[in-house]
């Protein structure tokens, strides 16, 4: 007798053999091609905090005030897709109550427009597509993909320069666990402004071309390990100017210990790292275990029926006549 391979030991060894090949091409070829920084990104951050600010029309710092902090990013489709890097116009504004509700963000308090150009792959800058200002450093709006438990260089806009977020554990953020950062900013001279004398203690001088100087008394973020999406921010920012070569802050232009996240935009931050979390959990982990796991017992299974085959006459193994007495 001969032995042949049912129909059923093919398929299933086939099947085996297919998910075994599949598995290690979702880990290594399809979730890295999943985990890239999107070119039609629009969404909107919200702090809120209270602090002094200076009022322009009372000439004066006003202690005590609501801050509002709204950063709106948007992905630029036609410049992204002509580079190949991700291109991200980027608009901060700073308001108090008394500019709330804007209907046009040059009234606020400060109006900051930018684009950040940044590799899609690694969220490195990318130094092209008229961006503004020079961003340097390995992470601005968000982190890179799989984030380690280690220092990060964060580009800071206020300060026009990197500051060293160190790793501090792990932080709960709307019942979802992320990695916390914390960094200082020491005061730092950021620029120069014109400015009535009398605002630094020159009261002599009709115009002068103050300092401005920084600093910022903390800025936490938590960041979702996956997807480097940051779920909380938290900063401290203070902005003063100060008469040339000045040593002491002369007019305080916005001082607060913490604007922070509000609790609507960080239950958006969460759901959307979730989501891309999951899906990058599902091609990069998930699928292949189970593809692999499930494609082991099935190319097993197919070799077993193979091997014991199943037995039908052949014709060169005719069946024998009786013997006769």
């Amino acid at each position: 007798m001969r032995r042949t391979a049912s129909p059923l030991s093919l398929i299933l060894l086939g099947l085996g053999t297919f998910l075994l090949v599949l598995a290690p091409m979702l880990a290594w070829y399809v979730e890295p091609r999943a985990a890239v920084n999107p070119i039609d990104i629009d969404t909107t951050a919200v702090y809120k905090g209270t602090g002094s600010v200076f009022d322009t029309e009372k000439i004066e710092t006003v202690a005590g005030q609501t801050i509002t902090v709204t950063q709106r990013v948007r992905g630029n489709v036609a410049e992204s897709e002509k580079s190949g890097n991700a291109v991200w116009d980027v608009i901060t504004t700073v308001d108090t109550d008394k500019s709330l509700p804007a209907a046009d963000p040059y009234d606020a308090l400060d109006y900051v427009p930018h684009r950040w150009v940044m590799d899609r792959k690694t969220t490195r800058p990318v130094h092209c597509c008229e961006e503004k200002p020079y961003i340097e450093g390995e992470a601005y709006l968000k982190f890179p993909f799989d984030v380690q438990k280690r220092d990060y260089r964060w580009w800071d806009n206020t300060l026009g320069g990197t500051v060293t977020m160190s790793y501090r554990g792990t932080k709960e953020v709307q019942g979802y666990t992320g990695y916390r950062f914390t960094a200082t900013v020491p005061p730092t001279k950021t620029g120069t402004r014109l400015v009535p004398g009398r605002l630094v203690g020159l009261p002599d001088t009709p115009q002068v071309l103050a300092e401005e100087w920084y600093a910022n008394h903390g800025v936490e973020l938590v960041v979702d390990q996956a997807t480097g999406r940051v779920l909380y921010a938290q900063t401290g920012p203070r902005r003063t100017l100060r008469a040339p070569g000045g040593e002491k802050d002369a007019a305080v232009l916005l001082d607060s210990r913490k604007i922070a996240f509000t609790t609507e935009t960080q239950k958006e931050a969460v759901s959307k790292a979730e989501d891309d979390s999951g899906r990058l959990e599902l091609v990069g982990r998930t699928l292949p275990i189970g593809a692999g796991v499930v494609g082991f017992v099935l190319a097993v299974a197919g070799i077993v029926l193979v091997v014991r085959g199943r037995q039908r006459p052949g014709s060169s193994e005719l069946p024998q006549p009786p013997l006769t007495m």
